[in-house]
């Protein structure tokens, strides 16, 4: 029980520097698009295999993450967050701009590589 805890809390403590991380991302511009634009988008799937980490366990989360991301990705395509961008209401806003308004393959890669440096990392710390 006590191990268990210990690790939500290393992920909450992970989740919570992946988040500031990827704020200070969008925040400070390099010039440099891989820095300036993926960086966010890879911490973004880091992000949500955190937050799954915490829920669960296995090689699962790194599946899991995955569909979400694409999923995410794929729901650009209706048009639907394009159309939350010119709400009224600014909380709709503000969740048309963390899903995201164009869909693009750059970012399926972007999620990609977030997700497998993130599991890499989790799969050599239970190793040790």
């Amino acid at each position: 029980m006590a191990i268990g805890l210990r690790s939500r809390t290393s992920w909450f403590l992970c989740l919570v520097c992946i988040i500031a991380i990827g704020i200070l991302s969008r925040v400070v511009h390099t010039g440099f698009v891989v820095l300036d634009k993926y960086l966010g988008d890879t911490l973004y799937a880091a992000m949500v295999y955190a937050i799954l980490r915490i829920l669960m366990w296995g090689k699962a989360v790194a599946v899991a993450a995955m569909i979400i991301m694409i999923g995410i990705e794929l729901f650009q395509l209706t048009m639907i967050p394009v159309h939350m961008l010119a709400s009224e209401h600014m909380i709709v806003r503000i969740c048309a701009r963390l899903i995201g308004s164009e869909f693009s393959f750059l970012d399926l890669f972007a999620y990609g590589t977030g997700i497998v440096c993130i599991y890499i990392a989790d799969s050599s710390r239970s190793n040790i």
